[in-house]
């Protein structure tokens, strides 16, 4: 009876030992970024799960959009940029920063179909689910969020 006392509580710690060791190998996910710290974080043109434009500059927040987990990417549209329609392969949600996103669903760009989401402006893109957008004279900034890895696929 004794020998059964003493190794649940040896059993116990090993366990927790383990665990520990687990979590401290962990990434730390907690991320805080002031306005300045984001403008710091370096862009660049054409990311993963954006639509490859030139006029398009993409920030990683947080994750990396190429792996599996969760992403955020924080993208600048040029003024008078058209997105033709795409798709992804992960559902994402979307906020407007800044500017007016034009944004749509379906196979063409088009008044119709669209609608202008202003500052503050909440979407998402559902997987495999085609979709388009553009900006108009001030451009916009777009933060969004998914589960990598993430692609863009245009309409053929």
């Amino acid at each position: 009876m004794r020998s059964t006392n003493i190794r649940r509580p040896l059993a116990l710690l090993t366990i927790l030992a383990a665990t520990v060791t687990i979590a401290g190998q962990e990434p730390d996910l907690r991320k805080r970024l002031t306005p300045a710290e984001v403008d710091a974080i370096q862009t660049a043109v054409a990311g993963a799960g954006t639509s490859g434009s030139s006029a398009v500059t993409t920030r990683v927040l947080f994750g990396d959009p190429t792996r599996p987990g969760l992403y955020t990417i924080q993208l600048r549209i040029a003024p008078n940029t058209a997105i033709q329609p795409h798709t992804h392969r992960d559902t994402r949600a979307a906020v407007v920063l800044e500017g007016v996103w034009y944004f749509g669903y379906g196979p063409a760009n088009g008044a119709p179909q669209e609608k202008a989401l202003a500052r503050g402006s909440f979407y998402t893109e559902p997987a495999g689910q085609l979709h388009f957008a553009r900006t108009g004279s001030e451009g916009a900034t777009v933060s969004i969020t998914g589960y990598g890895p993430t692609d863009t696929v245009y309409a053929k």
